[in-house]
């Protein structure tokens, strides 16, 4: 699906929220990148595949 070059990562990559958007949605709370991957606002991830990869904020220093 990545036409860019150097090529995004894939989307089982651990860094799969690199790629690009190409639909992005401030108002609703989300993105579509470049390799299939939705990305919400609070981290969380959902895979073409139908995988859900849970919101992974960083924790805030104590």
């Amino acid at each position: 699906m990545c036409r860019h070059v150097p090529r995004c990562p894939a989307s089982d990559a651990p860094d799969c929220e690199a790629a690009r958007p190409v639909a992005h949605f401030p108002e609703q709370g989300w993105s579509f990148l470049c390799n299939g991957v939705l990305l919400f606002e609070d981290t969380g991830i959902l895979l073409p595949d139908g995988a859900v990869i849970p919101p992974h904020r960083a924790q805030a220093a104590a």
